[in-house]
């Protein structure tokens, strides 16, 4: 696999918290809810594709593993919303709403 975010695909995203790691996820799908509004098809479909890899690797970390039920969802309902027939009714509030409490946690832990 090719990834676009190569330096933290060398082991740099396992050292992450899962928060973080979410952070950083919601931050490639608001630029995905962004350019897809603006209808910039190119851009949209390259932050969606950065977060698809953020995902995967998140998939992949070890620590993760009890939450492989739920990154998996993640990942099928995510590609409905974008690139399929959007089953499961979601919205691009639905989304930044998720990821807006990843954001928050990573914030103040830190």
């Amino acid at each position: 696999m090719t990834f676009q975010h190569k330096k933290l695909a060398e082991d740099r995203w396992n050292d992450l918290s899962l928060i973080e790691q979410m952070a950083n996820l919601g931050s490639e799908i608001e630029r995905s809810i962004l350019w897809r509004k603006r209808g910039k098809k190119i851009y949209f479909k390259k932050a969606f594709e950065r977060g698809l890899e953020l995902l995967a690797l998140t998939i992949d970390d070890p620590k993760n593993k009890k939450r492989l039920k739920e990154l998996t969802r993640l990942r099928e309902a995510l590609t409905d919303y974008f690139l399929g027939e959007n089953r499961f009714r979601s919205s691009d509030k639905l989304w930044q709403s998720y990821f807006y409490a990843f954001n928050y946690a990573a914030r103040v832990k830190c």
